[in-house]
């Protein structure tokens, strides 16, 4: 089996996003809470690998090793499988454009997606983060300490270190390259080439600070949960709001209809997409 070409990456994403609509709300729910809990892994491992890091000493080399950690989170949703709000902002319309579904199927699932997504980055920020004392408070020392202080960085940069204007653009420069990702996954054959094709714009959209809106509803809500002061609920749904509609524009104007118009606007859909599990999931 060989790698795909543009062309034909575009045929199979438009088919994977119609037939995401096409499974029972409670699946879909299922599957999006993993990809929450899966994003908020590679969120976790991301804070513990660069914490403690000096900037002075460091200089901005530890958003590097945030990025690349970060990766893992992609990596387990798009080869373990499940739904990703970000992946499906692209797929989902590109299924649309082609015509194999309709703007309402569209808006259910993402609505869908979004919940499960948060649901599964409250309990991974609450259970496996804090609880566990992974990531400490004020009081900690030592690892828990340290973490406590990166995310508070982290948290706080979100919150308070950006304009509105300034978050949804970072929100569409991340999900442009999310989704790029998700997008050359499809050519590649084999999980080797998968993962190969899923690191680099990952780590690049992690390292340039843009704005991930599940991964907000890791970082902001755990960054309460283990008192970080000046951040609140205001200020995290502000957050998720203006990232998730950055998100938004950047997978459906910069890929999804970018492509439909390269490869698929003359390409009316072969056949409708009727039942079953997506080949490919994000």
């Amino acid at each position: 089996m060989t790698d795909k070409q543009p062309a034909e990456i575009a045929q199979v994403a438009a088919e994977t996003g119609a037939k995401k609509v096409h499974r029972t709300w409670d699946r879909v729910l299922v599957s999006a809470f993993l990809a929450g809990a899966y994003i908020s892994f590679g969120a976790m491992v991301a804070i513990t690998v660069s914490s403690g890091l000096d900037p002075e000493t460091w200089g901005t080399l530890p958003t590097l090793w945030t990025g690349a950690a970060f990766t893992l989170g992609l990596v387990l949703v798009l080869i373990a499988g499940s739904d990703l709000a970000t992946g499906n902002m692209m797929l989902v319309p590109l299924g649309a454009m082609q015509g194999r579904i309709t703007v309402g199927d569209v808006a259910r699932n993402l609505t869908l997606v979004l919940l499960g997504n948060l649901l599964g980055a409250l309990f991974v920020a609450y259970f496996l983060a804090v609880s566990t004392g992974v990531i400490g408070d004020a009081d900690s020392s030592g690892s828990a300490g340290l973490t406590f202080e990166r995310l508070t960085q982290i948290a706080e940069g979100k919150t308070s270190g950006h304009t509105a204007w300034e978050i949804f653009l970072r929100g569409v420069g991340c999900n442009w390259l999310v989704c790029l990702a998700v997008w050359m996954s499809l050519s590649a054959a084999s999980i080797s080439g998968k993962i190969l094709a899923i690191f680099f714009p990952i780590m690049a959209f992690v390292a340039m600070g843009f704005d991930h809106v599940v991964a907000n509803m890791f970082f902001l809500p755990a960054a309460i949960f283990a008192g970080v002061p000046d951040v609140g609920w205001g200020d995290t749904l502000l957050n998720w709001l203006l990232a998730g509609a950055g998100n938004l524009v950047g997978a459906v104007v910069f890929v999804a209809t970018s492509y439909w118009y390269l490869f698929l606007r003359d390409q009316p859909a072969t056949a409708p997409a009727h039942g079953g599990e997506a080949p490919e999931r994000a």
